[in-house]
């Protein structure tokens, strides 16, 4: 089954810090760290995840630096700062509160024409 993208679109944000708290990733490392571990239901595209995170930069939530891999080539790695580990608790609580609330109306829900 496939998740409706708007639902995705509210916790792309909660996602990514959730990875970068664990430690520094470059972009590539992230969309396939999420495809994986959501066995590839998040399938997340770079027009998708680089202006999220250009945003959490602006923000103070990331921090960015460029590094050479081991192939040679250059690659731009992210890093969760202090202001993004208090974004992610917060996005993290209101994650909660939201799901806690969508299941009671969910789980509640009488039969129509009941």
């Amino acid at each position: 089954m496939q998740i409706d993208k708007s639902l995705m679109a509210g916790s792309t944000t909660l996602l990514i810090l959730s990875l970068l708290r664990e430690g520094e990733k470059y972009g590539y490392e992230m969309i396939a760290e999420l495809a994986r571990r959501s066995n590839d239901t998040f399938q997340l595209k770079e027009g998708t995840l680089y202006p999220i995170l250009h945003g959490l930069e602006k923000e103070g939530a990331v921090k960015s630096y460029r590094r050479e891999a081991e192939n040679g080539r250059e690659r731009k790695y992210y890093r969760i700062t202090a202001a993004g580990l208090s974004l992610l608790e917060e996005k993290t609580q209101q994650w909660a509160l939201f799901t806690e609330k969508v299941n009671a109306v969910i789980g509640s829900a009488a039969p129509a024409g009941g």
